[in-house]
C-alpha cells in the first residue's frame, strides 16, 4: 500500500468525525433559531485549511528565528483585526484596531518578556512560537470580550452614565463600574480554565507536550507557565482597553453580532 493510501486511510475517520460534529453543531443552532447557524461550517472549514497551510509552512521554518518572528507578526495582525471587528462597530474599527492592537501588544510583550527574562522558558524559536501563538489567541478573545462587554453595558446603562455626567463626573468615573465588570467578565474563561486545570481540563499544550514525548512533570511546568502568561497578558490587555475606551461622552455604537 502506498504512503498516500495509508495517509488517506488514517485521515478518513478524522474527516468523518469533523463532518458529523459540524453537522450536529449547525443543526442544533438552526433548530434553536440562533442567528447564522452556518457559521460553524465556515469556521471549521477555514480552520482546516489554515491548519493545513501552517503545518506545511512550519515544517520548514521551525528553527528559523526570523521566520518564526514573521509568523507571529502575521498572527498578531490577524488577531487584532478579528478582535476589533468583533468588538467595535463598522465605522469605528480603525479606532478599535489601534485600541485592541496597542492593548494586546502591551499585554503580550510584558508577559512574554517576564517568561523569557526569568528563564522559565528558553528563548528558542520553538518556545517563542508555542507560547506566542497561544497567548496571542487568548488575548484576542479577551480583547473581544472586553470591548463587546464594555460597549454593550454602556449602552444598556446609558441613562445611569448620563446621570453621572450630568452631576459633573468625568466620563471615566461615569463608566468605572461598567469597565470593572467588563474586565472581570472577559477574564472569567481564562480564570476558570486555570482553576480547573488538572481537575476538569487537560489543556492542549499539556497534552501535546506529553504526546511529543515530554515527561508529565515537564509538560505540567510548561503548562502552568502558559496559563500564568495568558492571565497576565489578558489582564493588561483588558485593563488597557477599558482605560482607553472609558472616556465616553456619547452613547457608543455597538458592533454587529
Amino acid at each position: 500500500m502506498s504512503m498516500d493510501a495509508v495517509s488517506l486511510t488514517a485521515l478518513l475517520p478524522t474527516l468523518i468525525a469533523v463532518v458529523l460534529l459540524t453537522a450536529i453543531t449547525t443543526g442544533a443552532l438552526a433548530a434553536a433559531g440562533i442567528a447564522h447557524p452556518g457559521s460553524a461550517v465556515s469556521a471549521i472549514g477555514r480552520g482546516v485549511l489554515q491548519l493545513a497551510a501552517i503545518s506545511v509552512i512550519l515544517s520548514g521554518v521551525i528553527s528559523s528565528p526570523v521566520l518564526i518572528a514573521l509568523i507571529l507578526v502575521v498572527m498578531f495582525a490577524v488577531a487584532v483585526t478579528v478582535a476589533s471587528r468583533r468588538a467595535f462597530a463598522r465605522g469605528h474599527r480603525g479606532h478599535g484596531g489601534i485600541v485592541c492592537g496597542s492593548a494586546m501588544f502591551a499585554g503580550i510583550v510584558t508577559a512574554t518578556t517576564v517568561v523569557f527574562a526569568t528563564g522559565a522558558l528558553d528563548l528558542a524559536p520553538r518556545y517563542a512560537l508555542a507560547i506566542g501563538a497561544i497567548v496571542i489567541g487568548n488575548t484576542m478573545s479577551i480583547a473581544t470580550l472586553t470591548g463587546r462587554g464594555f460597549v454593550h453595558a454602556v449602552n444598556e446603562r446609558w441613562d445611569q452614565v448620563e446621570g453621572w455626567l450630568a452631576l459633573g463626573a468625568t466620563p471615566r468615573r461615569a463608566t468605572a463600574d461598567i469597565g470593572r465588570f467588563a474586565v472581570r467578565e472577559a477574564l472569567i474563561p481564562s480564570l476558570d480554565q486555570t482553576r480547573t486545570t488538572g481537575l476538569v481540563v487537560l489543556p492542549g499544550a499539556f497534552v501535546g507536550a506529553i504526546f511529543g514525548g515530554i515527561s508529565p512533570v515537564e509538560a505540567g511546568r510548561f503548562q502552568i507557565v502558559v496559563l500564568a502568561t495568558i492571565l497576565c497578558a489578558g489582564t493588561i490587555t483588558s485593563l488597557l482597553i477599558w482605560m482607553w475606551e472609558g472616556d465616553v461622552k456619547q452613547r457608543p455604537a455597538a458592533a454587529a453580532t
